[in-house]
């Protein structure tokens, strides 16, 4: 599960072929102890949480980097490593 970015102690993750379970282009974002399966398309929470803070920082990410979380999805569900992402700033 390679990690993508890290911003304001935020990590995001993206798994090799993670298809079966939310079944559509997502991410994973941890923070202090949580987590949450987020989706690219529109920044939702598909599973788990996150403070209302860091979620709104999330889906600021998610929205100006959508074009490259697509991409690295692709890669990640044909099992290649996905590219790091540049942080939020």
């Amino acid at each position: 599960m390679p990690t993508i970015s890290m911003f304001y102690g935020i990590l995001v993750l993206m798994y090799f072929r993670d298809i079966a379970r939310h079944h559509l282009p997502h991410i994973h974002v941890r923070y202090q102890g949580v987590e949450a399966a987020m989706s690219i398309e529109d920044g939702s929470i598909l599973d788990g949480q996150l403070p209302p803070k860091q979620l709104k920082m999330v889906q600021a990410w998610i929205e100006i980097h959508k074009e490259e979380l697509y991409v690295d999805w692709e890669l990640a569900v044909n099992g290649e490593k996905p590219f790091r992402i540049a942080p939020l700033q």
